[in-house]
C-alpha cells in the first residue's frame, strides 16, 4: 500500500509541474479597445493605416498600420471609414480584430504636389534630405541612414528646464538602450540652437550620458540654419528667439521609415518612454532586423 501511495504521489506530482509549466509557457495577450479613422488599406500586406484616438494605458493619439490576420474583416473595410476595434498586443506580432464600421471618418489633405518645403508632414510623407554636423564635426546628412528607422527629437544645451531637454535625452537613452539589439533602428537627437551649439558643445553636455550607445546620434545645426528649420517643421515643430537668447520652441518627436517617411509623431516633450516604445515596436515590428545570435 505504501508503494503505491508513494507512485500515485510522484505521478500527481509530475502531473502538476506539467501544467505548471504549461501554463507558464503560455503567451499573454493584452488586449484594448481602440478607436480611429482608416487612412489607407494595403492587402497584400493585411494592413490598414489607421489614426487612432488615446489608447489608454499604451499609446497616445497617433496614425500607425495595424496587421489585420482576418482577410474578410480586412475585406469589409473602406479609406475613410471610422471604426471601432481590439488591438491584441503579443510578444510575437500585435495585430487588430473586431472591427465595428460606425460611421465616416475625416480625411485631412494630403497632396504632396501641393506640398511646401516648410510644410508640416502627413503621415506617408517623405522628409526632405537635410545636412547637419554630427558630433565629430563632420556633415551628415538624412539620407547616409536611409535603409534604417530613425526616431528623431529634438534638444538644444542652453534649455533652462531640467524636464525638458535633459529629460529627452535621457528618454532617448532608455529607448535606445531597449532597442539596442536591434540594428535597423537609430535615435536622433538634433539640436535646433544654430548660434551656440557646436558638435563640441553638444559632446560635452551630452557625450557621457550616451556613452556606449552606437544607435544614438547627436546632430548640430551651427551654420545650417534653412536645413534644421525644414526638418523641424516638416515635423510638426517650430523654433524661435535663438538670435536674442530667448528661445521657444513647439516641438514634436518623429518616427521616420528606412524611405524617410513619416510614420507616426509625438508631440512635445513629455512622452511616455513606454508608450514610444510600443510605438515604435507596433510601427515597425516585422522589419526591424536583429542580429543573427539573438534568440527571440
Amino acid at each position: 500500500i505504501r508503494d503505491s501511495l508513494f507512485c500515485f504521489l510522484r505521478i500527481m506530482i509530475i502531473l502538476l509541474f506539467s501544467f505548471l509549466l504549461i501554463i507558464s509557457c503560455e503567451t499573454k495577450n493584452e488586449v484594448y479597445g481602440v478607436k480611429g479613422t482608416i487612412r489607407s488599406i494595403d492587402k497584400d500586406e493585411r494592413k490598414a493605416l489607421i489614426a487612432h484616438d488615446t489608447i489608454p494605458d499604451l499609446m497616445m493619439p497617433m496614425v500607425m498600420p495595424f496587421q489585420i490576420k482576418d482577410q474578410k474583416e480586412l475585406d469589409q473595410l473602406r479609406v475613410g471609414d471610422s471604426v471601432h476595434f481590439k488591438f491584441v498586443w503579443s510578444d510575437t506580432s500585435p495585430y487588430a480584430e473586431a472591427f465595428t464600421i460606425v460611421g465616416e471618418g475625416h480625411l485631412p489633405e494630403n497632396d504632396e504636389f501641393f506640398r511646401g518645403e516648410y510644410d508640416e508632414l502627413q503621415v506617408g510623407q517623405s522628409f526632405d534630405d537635410v545636412t547637419l554636423l554630427g558630433i565629430d564635426s563632420n556633415e551628415v546628412k538624412l539620407s547616409d541612414s536611409d535603409g534604417k528607422y530613425r526616431f528623431i527629437s529634438y534638444i538644444f544645451t542652453r534649455c533652462p528646464m531640467p524636464t525638458m531637454c535633459p529629460a529627452v535625452v535621457m528618454k532617448t537613452k532608455y529607448l535606445a538602450d531597449s532597442f539596442s539589439d536591434y540594428k535597423s533602428i537609430d535615435f536622433v537627437l538634433v539640436s535646433f540652437d544654430y548660434k551656440y551649439d557646436l558638435p563640441s558643445v553638444l559632446r560635452q553636455n551630452y557625450g557621457t550620458s550616451i556613452a556606449g550607445n552606437d544607435n544614438i546620434k547627436i546632430w548640430s545645426s551651427v551654420g545650417k540654419l534653412d536645413d534644421v528649420y525644414r526638418l523641424v517643421k516638416q515635423s510638426g515643430g517650430d523654433f524661435w528667439g535663438v538670435e536674442k537668447n530667448k528661445i521657444g520652441h513647439t516641438l514634436r518627436s518623429v518616427l521616420i521609415s528606412p524611405e524617410r517617411k513619416l510614420l507616426a509623431s509625438w508631440s512635445g516633450e513629455e512622452w511616455k518612454v513606454q508608450e514610444v516604445e510600443r510605438g515604435i515596436q507596433t510601427v515597425s515590428y516585422t522589419h526591424l532586423t536583429l542580429p543573427t545570435n539573438r534568440e527571440v
